[in-house]
């Protein structure tokens, strides 16, 4: 006769079935100014979908290309300062 142990679930959560760390919570504070600026440029893109592009799209459209550029400059810099900050000289 063979023994049959009771099926569990398991106590502990999965890696998909989890919150997110502090450290992936002040990556994505740190990325949040970029992900707005190109929801920026993706809502400018989207007025121009259903009519021909004017002057005014075409400046805000440069205008948000600008500031999503800006943004993933800061973001850079801000990731190659936090790296080293705490490395030893």
């Amino acid at each position: 006769m063979k023994h049959i142990g009771a099926v569990q679930v398991v106590v502990t959560a999965d890696v998909f079935d989890r919150e997110p760390t502090l450290a992936e919570l002040d990556v994505i504070e740190l990325e949040s100014p970029l992900i707005l600026a190109e929801v920026d440029l993706l809502d400018a893109q989207i007025k121009t979908l259903d009519r021909p592009e004017n002057e005014v799209d075409t400046r805000r459209i440069r205008r948000a290309r600008n500031r999503v550029l800006a943004a993933r400059r800061d973001v850079a810099n801000r990731m190659a300062g936090a790296s080293t900050a705490g490395g030893a000289a």
